[in-house]
């Protein structure tokens, strides 16, 4: 495995960790990982990457080693965070994104509104939301005003073991390997002995605005950059959004300039997990031819 070290940025109140890969020198990718993921999953890809880079990937707030809110989040938060660190680590020169689901949400809004500060984008399964009617407003804020009177909590495991096999039930295409190295970085102590997600559990309340993916699709149209759209074939989260043909993905995907499609096989939604050495090269022939 390619060595890497950690560093911790106060962004916003917040101490965040990011993991680097790479010398100083090498030209800079930005990894951002999903929801209840941590930066040391893209370990697969960047060892299959073939040229030098010099890789940040940060842990958002409330997951892996950076600091919780130990309250509720709001997605905007996201987009915020990313603007400081960007700031940190590239305060010059447009950057090279590369997101996973909630990061692939979050880089697709921040190159719309930043769009001067991107030079591409990779976007894994960052396929935004549903579409959400104003009549579910009422429900969805009901819902989170009961939510305020517990506190939430993720399962625990009896140990990195058991959290392993929790995962490759999860995802059956996770070898022993790669399950063993997961649980070892998205698993933490919980205190009494046993294993628990290395996450805020208030991760799991829901967000009373519901989302406008009309907000969204605004900011995609302002996006500059070009992008690549990826996939995978056996996602559950992608089939249970779209069929590849509906109206309503390709209204979506439209809205980008310069868009390119891959489709993965033999791959679900984490496919920087399932296929790390394709996306490792889809991503290098993206940002370098």
């Amino acid at each position: 495995m390619k060595a890497c070290h950690s560093e911790f940025v106060q962004v916003r109140g917040r101490r965040l960790h990011v993991r680097l890969w790479g010398d100083e020198t090498a030209p800079l990718l930005v990894l951002l990982h999903g929801w209840c993921d941590v930066s040391a999953s893209w370990q697969f890809v960047v060892d299959a990457l073939a040229k030098d880079w010099r890789v940040a990937a940060p842990d958002w707030r409330g997951f892996g080693l950076s600091e919780w809110n130990k309250d509720v989040y709001w997605f905007p938060d996201y987009i915020a965070d990313l603007d400081a660190l960007l700031e940190h680590y590239s305060p010059g020169e447009p950057v090279r994104l590369v997101g996973h689901s909630l990061g692939g949400n979050a880089a697709c809004i921040y190159s719309g509104i930043r769009p001067g500060r991107v030079a591409g984008l990779v976007n894994l399964e960052g396929l935004g939301m549903r579409r959400f009617v104003p009549d579910e407003a009422p429900g969805r804020y009901a819902n989170w005003l009961d939510q305020l009177r517990d506190t939430p909590s993720f399962r625990s495991y009896p140990d990195r073991p058991a959290f392993a096999a929790r995962l490759q039930k999860e995802n059956p295409r996770l070898s022993n390997q790669k399950a063993q190295f997961l649980a070892l970085h998205l698993g933490e102590d919980d205190g009494a002995g046993g294993i628990h997600l290395a996450a805020d559990p208030f991760h799991r309340w829901v967000n009373p605005i519901i989302y406008r993916i009309e907000e969204a699709m605004a900011i995609w149209r302002q996006v500059t950059a070009p992008v690549l759209w990826v996939t995978g074939a056996d996602s559950f989260i992608f089939k249970q959004l779209f069929a590849v043909e509906s109206a309503d993905y390709r209204e979506r995907i439209a809205c980008f300039r310069e868009l390119r499609e891959v489709m993965l096989q033999e791959c679900g939604h984490n496919l920087h997990h399932d296929q790390p050495q394709q996306v490792a090269g889809l991503i290098e022939e993206f940002f370098v031819t």
